[in-house]
């Protein structure tokens, strides 16, 4: 019996599914053409099995890139939940800082897969953006930044962090980065 395209999966295969992609992260970051042949031995699958969760290469680079967007947007309401708002989205962008820096040569493997034509389309950050909005919202409402700044806004301000060579010693420059953004972002709020 086929299961339905919605219906989870069984228990087994969702664990096949988690190694795969863990075993495909590691990989693809390491090399951005790394064989599939060897993703699927190292997670400990069959190609059949491999194939049937990722029927493709591209399909399988443009899964990771959602799971980790949503690994990093899910962090953001537990930080409002614990954090005054300023201290959250400061964190919040130390986290992005993060993804982006250790995601480097994941980077590679997505433009791979979204640049030839033919080719999926790169998936927009939309958990980003919620998680993002969610947190801007909540420091507008606090008072702790100018009202106004929109998600596209603040990933503009933030896009230098995706010029700084990861290969070096990137966390100063990044924490200065997101200094003067916080800053910028401060001039004008109405509870300063």
């Amino acid at each position: 019996m086929r299961q339905k395209k919605d219906a989870p999966l069984r228990s087994d295969a969702q664990r096949n599914r988690e190694r795969i992609l863990e075993v495909a992260l590691v990989e693809l970051t390491r090399a951005a053409d790394a064989p599939l042949s060897t993703i699927a031995k190292k997670a400990g699958v069959g190609q059949g099995t491999f194939y049937r969760h990722f029927p493709s290469r591209e399909a399988l680079v443009m899964e990771i890139y959602r799971h980790e967007m949503q690994q990093v947007a899910d962090t953001a309401a537990p930080l409002l939940e614990c954090r005054e708002p300023d201290r959250a989205l400061r964190e919040w962008l130390d986290r992005c800082a993060q993804f982006a820096m250790t995601k480097a040569g994941l980077a590679d493997a997505i433009r791979q897969a979204t640049g030839a034509p033919g080719k999926p389309a790169k998936p927009s950050p939309t958990p980003l953006t919620e998680a993002a909005e969610l947190l801007l919202r909540a420091n507008e409402k606090a008072g702790t930044i100018r009202p106004g700044i929109t998600a596209d806004d603040l990933f503009l301000a933030v896009g230098g962090l995706w010029t700084i060579d990861p290969h070096t010693d990137w966390q100063p420059r990044a924490d200065r980065l997101l200094d003067l953004v916080m800053d910028a972002l401060r001039v004008g709020a109405p509870g300063r």
